[in-house]
């Protein structure tokens, strides 16, 4: 009985799990993008919808706490049943059989009476354990998931990077989906600055995601120094990457501790350099608490250009030899790009870059721009070169600046 019970009540408890998911998942969407949601006047949608979840998962605690609160019912009245009749076995004996002494009977009656509690707390035990279980089971579905990218066998540290970066006939899709790259092809050499360039779609991030494998490429592939990064290990590779993006991700923790992130030795002169050089120092300075203040959830209490500008500190104070820009300063207002752009320019002197605009301006001064396509190279050159061509970085500069 009470294995039945425990079967039920671990896949009662798993529904649960899964609803409270659910909830869970909503009301971070809805927290985070709260001005989205004011903004479009969602407000009775998304209590609407909260509701609709919640009741989803009340209902499915009520099941699972139904089935955990019927075990102890079912367990007393199994016991009720044992000792009626043990009651009535024995008194038919002492009576009419003569087999079994009195004395022997109440001692016998004694010893079952003292496991009656402890077998009525069994049946709450197992309700219990059914629940870890299935609490359990998600979560370690989740701790068990293979990476995507993992180290090969007999995978080697990455040397430090000496001559090039080399792109050599990548292709890539997502799962089932299309195809993003074709074919790609082209080189970063010690040193340079190589802009990626393209519509929205082309493949820019995409192709600077490989570099540090967040992905694998499907055909094709990549090397630093001749070396295919597929036979490096993945922390070798990473360790000489520093890595800005427009989504600047922050950590509910004190700025020294987002700056430093990954360097908890750094000391606190290195952590102070790398916030001056990042155009930092100065906002920092005036936070309630300096380099201590918590900047809550994402850096929720900072602006944009002061995330960013975090994220460049952090950025200097990795000191990689090769840097990835995606986006860097797209999002920002102008005076914030005016810092934020300084700060970059710092950190990508004497750094190999890879960086990724919108805003041509940002990258006319590049050592080659490489302009792509529905994720092919459809052109490559510098700035001056490719306005000579009637191509598409042509019509992307009229766009943003002849029209």
């Amino acid at each position: 009985l009470l294995s039945r019970i425990g079967r039920s009540m671990r896949r009662r408890s798993t529904r649960a799990q899964e609803r409270m998911g659910d909830l869970t998942a909503i009301l971070h969407e809805t927290i985070t993008g709260a001005r989205v949601v004011r903004a479009f006047g969602m407000e009775r949608f998304e209590v609407d919808r909260f509701t609709r979840v919640n009741e989803a998962f009340y209902r499915a605690f009520v099941r699972m706490r139904r089935i955990a609160l019927a075990a102890r019912p079912f367990s007393e009245f199994a016991l009720v049943v044992v000792a009626m009749a043990m009651l009535w076995f024995g008194g038919r004996e002492i009576f009419t059989g003569h087999t079994l002494a009195p004395h022997q009977f109440v001692l016998f009656v004694t010893a079952l009476l003292t496991t009656v509690s402890p077998t009525k707390s069994l049946a709450e035990v197992s309700a219990n354990l059914q629940q870890g279980i299935a609490a359990a089971t998600r979560l370690f579905e989740l701790l068990d998931t293979t990476p995507e990218v993992q180290d090969r066998s007999g995978a080697r540290a990455l040397s430090p990077f000496r001559e090039a970066i080399r792109y050599e006939g990548i292709s890539f899709a997502y799962a089932d989906g299309p195809p993003v790259l074709q074919d790609l092809s082209f080189e970063v050499r010690r040193g340079e600055v190589v802009a990626l360039v393209g519509s929205s779609g082309a493949g820019k991030s995409t192709a600077m995601d490989l570099l540090p494998r967040f992905y694998d490429p499907s055909a094709g592939r990549i090397t630093i120094d001749g070396v295919d990064l597929r036979e490096a290990r993945l922390d070798s590779i990473r360790a000489q990457l520093g890595i800005v993006t427009q989504e600047t991700i922050l950590f509910h923790d004190t700025v020294r501790n987002n700056i430093a992130y990954g360097l908890e030795s750094a000391s606190e002169e290195a952590v102070r350099a790398a916030a001056i050089a990042a155009h930092a120092h100065g906002f920092v300075q005036e936070l309630p608490q300096g380099y201590s203040t918590m900047i809550g959830e994402r850096g929720v209490k900072l602006s944009g250009g002061e995330r960013q500008r975090l994220a460049i500190a952090r950025a200097l104070l990795k000191n990689p030899p090769l840097l990835l820009l995606d986006e860097a300063t797209s999002a920002l207002d102008l005076e914030s790009e005016r810092l934020v752009q300084d700060a970059l320019e710092r950190l990508m002197r004497d750094r190999t870059v890879i960086v990724i605009a919108h805003r041509l301006s940002t990258v006319q001064h590049a050592d080659r721009i490489v302009v792509l396509e529905k994720g092919h190279v459809v052109a490559m050159g510098t700035h001056d070169q490719l306005l000579d061509q009637d191509g598409l970085y042509r019509r992307l500069y009229d766009l943003q600046f002849v029209a």
